[in-house]
């Protein structure tokens, strides 16, 4: 993770419920304010390709497969420290230009932390009994471990939604502390599986709960349930990231993840990063973008504003 001398890493607070128990969020507003996001501004030749860039270089490439094998990881890893064809790189002049991280489950980590050697590209692995998050507390604690053990510098864990439903916050607060723990140096990605949340209130008091119990990022999706990333859920969580920043002046991140696969989904999520947070969380070490097809999509968007003519998908192969 790239990091800022500016920022300290987050500490969290103390269990603090007046910070969110009487919020209501209007989901009506919120839906009229994301739908509006993307029509009131236009990004358009250099500035779309330098937006793409900056996309590319956000990405947490994933492959979260059962049938993952090492040799999918090593690949997943070549197209991390070269996400675009030496042409395209030249012509844009983006070379050496990486993606943020690589994410892949725990007994995947070590192909590929040998595999991203000497690129400064971070490992992050999913845990905590992912993607449902159902499995005993300390088998989820002992996962974590297991992971940055194994080179992992960032842990991408889930929450007991069943916490979060009942209203349980106390308990989501005391979880989530225990997994920033067991994560040691690693810095958290909360994924708070906000399809299975039921209802926006629910994802604002999510967010700032795990955003108090230490989460060095809060991202939308597992990438496995009925819905995952959508931008009213996402504006919610900016919104608290903002609340919880004058609250507190610390910085927390943001990643959407699931059903991210164009480049126009990354134009409209950068969008939503500058409209309702401004620059400074346009960049990787607070946005993450959890995708892996949505890379070949942007390189054949850079390669149409190079060469003026669009290839083949196939030619942009993920890795």
């Amino acid at each position: 993770m790239i990091e800022n001398d500016s920022f300290p890493r987050v500490q969290g607070t103390s269990f603090t419920p007046e910070w969110f128990e009487k919020v209501s969020i209007n989901t009506p507003a919120a839906e009229r304010r994301a739908a509006t996001l993307t029509t009131r501004r236009t990004v358009k030749k250099d500035w779309q390709a330098a937006w793409l860039a900056r996309a590319i270089t956000c990405i947490d490439l994933t492959t979260l497969a059962g049938d993952d094998t090492a040799g999918r990881v090593q690949r997943l890893c070549a197209k991390a420290r070269a996400p675009l064809r030496p042409d395209l790189a030249a012509a844009l002049g983006l070379e050496g230009i990486t993606v943020g991280a690589v994410c892949v489950y725990p007994t995947m980590v070590p192909h590929a932390v040998k595999a991203l050697e000497g690129s400064g590209i971070p490992v992050a692995s999913v845990a905590t009994g992912f993607p449902a998050g159902l499995t005993p507390l300390p088998l989820r604690l002992a996962e974590i471990r297991y992971a940055v053990d194994q080179g992992a510098a960032e842990i991408d864990i889930v929450i007991t939604r069943e916490h979060a439903l009942t209203g349980n916050w106390a308990a989501l607060y005391d979880e989530i502390a225990q997994m920033r723990e067991a994560c040691g140096p690693a810095h958290m990605k909360a994924i708070l599986a906000t399809g299975d949340l039921k209802t926006l209130t629910n994802v604002y008091c999510a967010s700032m709960v795990a955003m108090q119990a230490g989460a060095d990022f809060i991202k939308t999706s597992t990438g496995k349930e009925e819905v995952n990333a959508t931008l009213p859920v996402s504006l919610t969580m900016v919104r608290a990231l903002r609340d919880f920043r004058d609250l507190t002046g610390q910085w927390v991140g943001f990643k959407p993840a699931g059903g991210l696969k164009t480049a126009k989904d990354a134009m409209n999520w950068l969008i939503l990063m500058k409209e309702e947070a401004g620059t400074r969380w346009m960049m990787p070490d607070l946005f993450r973008i959890g995708a892996s097809s949505m890379l070949g999509d942007i390189e054949r968007q850079l390669e149409h504003h190079v060469t003026g003519r669009y290839s083949a998908a196939n030619r942009h192969a993920l890795a």
